[in-house]
């Protein structure tokens, strides 16, 4: 499959436009743009090592606020979809999700580990967000993996709330909280 056949398939299949223009949609671009100026005002007023760390959240909230609208994943699967026609293997496609979700958790789960072993001094006061980072993480690869029986489980409603509003909105919420603790402790200190 040459790249143009490629780019051709995958716009076949998904094109740049609104990807969710529900309240609910924009409620959580809207989440993510807040907690992206929190993560800033926490880089801007608290020095040390974990400033590192409120950037790289900064930077993430800031590209899944621009990708929740533009839905970069469903290009990302359709982009595997059309490889995996191409080459033959579309209809075991169950087990490369499963490999992808699989390598995605253990990545994710080492990405982690490693960051709270160099964050391990400033863990009392970023544990909320990176436990809200991971969160949000686990909830864009299993999006991105286009499983179909993972998406309908992350869209099971209980009362009326889907299950992937509260993974998406809880972990945006976490990292949220944190970056307030960290910002009214800092007012605090500066008086």
């Amino acid at each position: 499959m040459s790249p143009q056949d490629l780019f051709d398939c995958i716009f076949a299949a998904w094109s740049p436009q609104i990807g969710d223009p529900t309240l609910i949609g924009w409620a959580t671009v809207v989440a993510y743009a807040l907690g992206g100026v929190l993560a800033l005002v926490v880089v801007i007023r608290n020095p040390g090592r974990a400033r590192l760390f409120w950037l790289i959240v900064m930077a993430l909230l800031c590209a899944l606020a621009i990708n929740k609208q533009l839905d970069l994943q469903s290009a990302l699967t359709a982009a595997a979809r059309c490889l995996a026609q191409a080459q033959g293997w579309y209809e075991n496609r169950r087990s490369v999700q499963i490999a992808f979700i699989l390598f995605v958790a253990v990545a994710a789960l080492v990405a982690g580990l490693t960051l709270a072993w160099v964050m391990r001094r400033q863990m009392p006061q970023i544990w909320l967000a990176l436990l809200g980072l991971c969160l949000l993480l686990g909830f864009v690869a299993v999006r991105a993996a286009g499983f179909h029986h993972m998406d309908r489980l992350i869209g099971f409603e209980i009362g009326g709330i889907r299950l992937n509003w509260l993974l998406e909105l809880g972990g945006i919420t976490l990292i949220a909280v944190n970056a307030l603790v960290l910002i009214a402790r800092s007012n605090d200190s500066a008086r």
